[in-house]
């Protein structure tokens, strides 16, 4: 199978603009985030596709492989729909451009459900990671998921889920970490199929893929990592990178 990573790059962000272009101790976050992607050697090749010739421009002067979006879209697989669609590929997997701290151990496991899967069963597969600070559970900006008994996702949301009704029953949270890995397939239905209204509502788009019944496994991991989604978060980052 050939596998090939792809980072969506979008210049403005709403909560913490320009902020894959912040300088992390001597290069952009989005750089970190590419030469991260790179030095795993997991895939056959590493893209960032934009809407930025600021972007663009510093990911091919450092050497790497950039892709200019043709359309404007509203989220990251819509992005990488578009610049996927006539390569010959299997796999895509799609890394959040404001994650330089990704690593190996995380992108391997999701690649490991397609090669457990050889009926070809699964859609996609993406990673959650067990949280119990009820700050970070009940944070909008934090999207939980919940799975069946085979790590299959059942909803995502931006509420706490399940909710803690019952008090004498230890509530497991998972917070869902921005990584999918895609049969191609799925990420072209992705693009053609319109969006419905739990997905509207929460703005998480992958509640589409549930929603048009695609199977999508999920694998925990005890990877936190840093998302640089404020300021304060670029000020971590820089903490950790030292």
């Amino acid at each position: 199978m050939k596998r090939i990573a792809m980072i969506p790059a979008r210049y403005a962000a709403s909560r913490f603009p320009a902020k894959l272009m912040q300088d992390l101790q001597g290069k952009p976050v989005i750089l970190r985030t590419y030469e991260a992607t790179v030095n795993t050697q997991l895939f056959d090749d590493v893209f960032v596709v934009t809407d930025s010739d600021i972007i663009f421009n510093v990911i091919e002067a450092a050497g790497g492989k950039a892709i200019m979006s043709i359309k404007e879209h509203e989220c990251g697989s819509d992005r990488i729909a578009e610049a996927i669609e006539h390569m010959d590929v299997d796999i895509i997997v799609n890394v959040q451009g404001d994650e330089p701290f990704t690593e190996k151990e995380s992108l391997a496991s999701v690649l490991e459900v397609f090669d457990n899967d050889p009926n070809k069963e699964i859609d996609l597969a993406s990673l959650m990671v067990k949280i119990t600070d009820w700050d970070e559970i009940s944070n909008p900006n934090t999207v939980k998921v919940i799975v069946d008994n085979n790590n299959f996702a059942l909803y995502f949301s931006r509420s706490p889920i399940p909710y803690p009704r019952a008090k004498d029953v230890e509530s497991i949270y998972y917070k869902h970490k921005g990584i999918y890995a895609f049969r191609k397939r799925a990420l072209m239905d992705f693009q053609r199929l319109p969006m419905l209204q739990l997905e509207a509502t929460e703005k998480i788009e992958a509640i589409r893929y549930l929603e048009y019944g695609k199977k999508l496994k999920m694998v925990e991991t005890s990877v936190l990592g840093i998302e640089i989604d404020t300021p304060e978060d670029l000020e971590r980052a820089k903490k950790a990178w030292k």
